[in-house]
């Protein structure tokens, strides 16, 4: 069960990444990261490692478009 919660957290948090980056909406990633951090909680805690590993993935996403933008842009 908390693998399913974590992966829908993940597809919520992926899908809000690929929007965020558009110009100009690379700040949404300050809110997607801990997000997905919390994904990777509850991913960690389930007996499956696919919701974990998507979560993992947004973060690293996340991360690179903030390094990419000067982390505000």
């Amino acid at each position: 069960m908390l693998n399913l919660v974590s992966i829908v957290i993940g597809l919520f948090a992926f899908i809000a990444a690929l929007v965020a980056f558009i110009p100009l909406l690379g700040w949404a990633n300050w809110i997607i990261i801990p997000l997905a951090a919390v994904g990777l909680a509850l991913g960690a805690m389930s007996s499956s490692n696919a919701g974990r590993n998507l979560n993992i993935v947004v973060i690293a996403l996340g991360a690179l478009r903030l390094t990419l933008g000067g982390g505000l842009f």
